[in-house]
């Protein structure tokens, strides 16, 4: 017996529940989806056309295929935006958080099983609302929920990027495949 049935089994008797039954009923159980734990830089480029400057993911920290993904933006004084906005305050754009977010969902698209080769675009941007202004020195963490496919060809989710668990920037973006 596995520790799995042997924890169960114990479980099994002071509920009244045969070993065999519980075995079963274990065995049968559907199982969770595959989580990858992380993505580095080099495999999200794997995944996504997006180069320097405008690759605005670090890394992934979660994936569940068809379902969630979670993605890092460690922002830093360096990039080219804030040279312009703003000059003694610099703000990272808002739309370049709502693109970050987007990227992570591109990486969520791209690991969704048996879709078509090409380019997710956006086709729309619904509900996005803005908190708390995103400074270098920020770690964003962005987290896309999938919330439908259609025809494998158009993708909904929810997104939201929080700043030391405080939300910054949430709303809906839709995807379109170009092939």
């Amino acid at each position: 017996m596995s520790t799995l049935t042997d924890v169960t089994a114990q479980n099994s008797s002071a509920t009244g529940v045969s070993a065999q039954e519980s075995e079963i009923a274990t065995a049968s159980a559907p199982t969770a989806p595959a989580i990858q734990t992380s993505l580095t830089f080099e495999d999200i480029q794997k995944l996504l056309p997006h180069r320097y400057p405008f690759l605005l993911v670090d890394r992934i920290v979660e994936c569940v295929p068809g379902q969630r993904a979670v993605g890092i933006k460690n922002v830093s004084v360096n990039e080219p935006h804030f040279q312009g906005h703003f000059p003694g305050r610099p703000i990272m754009p808002g739309v370049l958080i709502v693109e970050a977010m987007a990227q992570v969902g591109g990486v969520l698209m791209a690991q969704q099983p048996d879709m078509p080769e090409g380019l997710f675009v956006f086709a729309g941007i619904d509900k996005v609302r803005f908190r708390r202004l995103v400074v270098p020195g920020d770690q964003l963490v962005m987290t896309v929920e999938l919330l439908c496919v259609k025809q494998r060809r158009f993708g909904k989710m929810q997104a939201r990027a929080e700043v030391d668990g405080q939300l910054v920037t949430e709303g809906e973006l839709m995807f379109s495949l170009l092939s």
